[in-house]
């Protein structure tokens, strides 16, 4: 009885971390999406948009990617009952979902760090290649794509949650030596 109620445990807190993620990577994607803001310099207008920056078209595709997958899996956490399935079965859905947790939480990680990185250059500037900071003359540009990534931040940690959870639903499976094992049933 007590190894049903942990199980249950777990397939609501990857089911939460799921719907966190795809909650929060949609919002970030959406925060920086459609940030923009124009300002006029003397008879010249310049529009400030993600697209200007490679490194929030990254995050932008990639928080995309991973708010679909997040609604994909959480979908299957809700719907399948795996424990139905005979073990060899299981083990093959474990490690196909632990290896694309694992690749969307690095996408996920990797895409945060580009961003930030050209964040600060955006904020700070490079005075060693005379580079000036944007966001004095861009603000509101800036403080919702800071709002943005702070929610793809919090997606990064949601992302990296939902891969040990994979990777412990998968490696439990392995325990009984019976082939079966005791694990997950979704």
């Amino acid at each position: 009885m007590a190894g049903a109620a942990a199980e249950r445990k777990v397939r609501v807190a990857e089911l939460a971390l799921r719907a966190l993620l795809c909650g929060l990577a949609a919002l970030a994607a959406a925060l920086v999406a459609t940030d923009a803001q124009t300002r006029t310099f003397f008879s010249y207008q310049k529009k400030a948009t993600f697209r200007d920056m490679k490194a929030m078209v990254f995050l932008v595709v990639v928080t995309g990617v991973a708010a679909g997958y997040s609604l994909l899996q959480a979908a299957r956490c809700c719907c399948c009952c795996g424990g139905l399935q005979p073990p060899a079965r299981r083990r093959a859905l474990a490690w196909c979902v632990f290896s694309c947790d694992q690749a969307l939480a690095y996408a996920v990680l990797a895409a945060l760090a580009a961003a930030l990185q050209a964040s600060v250059i955006a904020k700070r500037g490079q005075p060693e290649l005379q580079w000036m900071g944007i966001c004095a003359m861009y603000g509101a540009f800036c403080r919702q794509a800071g709002a943005g990534l702070a929610s793809a931040v919090a997606a990064g940690l949601a992302a990296v949650l939902v891969a040990f959870i994979s990777a412990f639903n998968l490696f439990r499976l392995y325990g009984s030596k019976t082939g079966g094992g005791a694990g997950a049933t979704w």
